[in-house]
């Protein structure tokens, strides 16, 4: 009897230990759910202050989180440093500069000045126009890099961008083609101002390494999720080892070393479609031409840090309701 009276009590005891045990485990998870809830919208404080482990816990996640809001706020107030900075630069430069353009546009105008002066003065004019578009290019690719510059794609008809891509004189001046094919009912997602500024880098380049008698030719192309805008040339091309480095930060090319340029262009072009939650591809062969394809999405999906004011809606869009501008330039 006695033994079975033990055994009972055994079980009993076992059960009793087992629920404690359970309930403990499950108030630690709930408490470590509730921990990492509060630490996501940011309203993590401490709650218990003994001795146990789940308040030690606690303690090293609130020591934890207090330390990564120092580490934000300080990359906050540096970023703010820069944003001024960069004001600063941009003001600072900008007087400078244009008086320095007015007065070579004076000099050039006073015909006493001899054949020697007068060459002088365009190529002091021809190099502050290179230093102004450096500082302009640094200046765009600084307030992009640190978050001055927002982008916010609107679904819209390709044509909107294409019209606005008049490089006919350029490509006159250089004695070669330029085409910019009509694009009726292809639409995507995308800030016209700075997908011009994107294309316009890329259409630049095409047509600066073009030899004269080539053509640039400028057409788009509509799929289910992308719409596909090339820029296609008959230059100089580039070796494939080469299709990769072309997308950094000043690179440029040992084959165009002797042309302006400060290779800042593409890499700001891949910045600001990478925004857009769109891309760039290059194909080109050596000597035969390049071709770059720029891939703009038919809906944006911001990142978590994107404004939440970007347009996101692309389902009410119909073919006849997309604003066009059909005028195709070509030389």
């Amino acid at each position: 009897m006695g033994i079975i009276v033990f055994c009972v009590a055994a079980v009993v005891g076992l059960i009793i230990a087992t629920g404690v045990f359970f309930y403990r485990t499950e108030r630690t998870w709930k408490g470590i759910e509730h921990m990492i809830e509060a630490a996501k919208t940011g309203d993590f404080s401490e709650t218990d202050y003994d001795e146990g482990r789940f308040s030690r816990l606690e303690s090293q996640m609130f020591q934890y989180l207090s330390y990564g809001q120092t580490a934000r706020a300080q990359v906050e107030e540096e970023r703010e440093k820069i944003k001024i900075l960069v004001s600063d630069i941009s003001h600072q430069t900008k007087t400078p500069i244009a008086n320095m353009l007015l007065y070579t546009q004076l000099l050039e105008e006073n015909e006493s000045l001899d054949e020697n002066a007068g060459h002088l003065v365009l190529q002091i004019e021809e190099q502050t126009k290179k230093l102004n578009f450096l500082i302009q290019s640094l200046i765009k690719t600084s307030r992009l890099e640190s978050g001055m510059l927002e982008v916010w794609p609107e679904y819209r008809g390709i044509d909107d961008l294409l019209c606005k891509l008049d490089y006919s004189m350029a490509a006159k001046q250089k004695g070669i083609s330029f085409f910019v094919e009509e694009a009726p009912g292809v639409a995507a997602c995308f800030d016209l101002k700075w997908t011009l500024e994107a294309l316009s880098n890329i259409v630049d380049n095409a047509i600066k390494y073009t030899p004269e008698g080539g053509a640039v030719t400028v057409t788009a192309k509509d799929y289910e999720m992308f719409a596909r805008v090339d820029i296609e040339d008959t230059g100089i091309g580039m070796e494939e080892g080469e299709m990769a480095k072309i997308f950094a930060r000043f690179y440029r090319s040992p084959a165009v070393s002797g042309e302006a340029g400060v290779g800042i262009g593409l890499y700001l072009a891949r910045e600001i479609l990478s925004r857009e939650g769109g891309y760039i591809k290059v194909d080109s062969r050596l000597g035969k031409g390049s071709r770059f394809s720029v891939f703009l999405p038919k809906r944006f999906i911001p990142a978590s840090n994107e404004p939440s004011g970007c347009l996101q809606t692309f389902g009410d869009c119909r073919e006849g309701q997309i604003p066009r501008c059909s005028a195709a330039l070509q030389v």
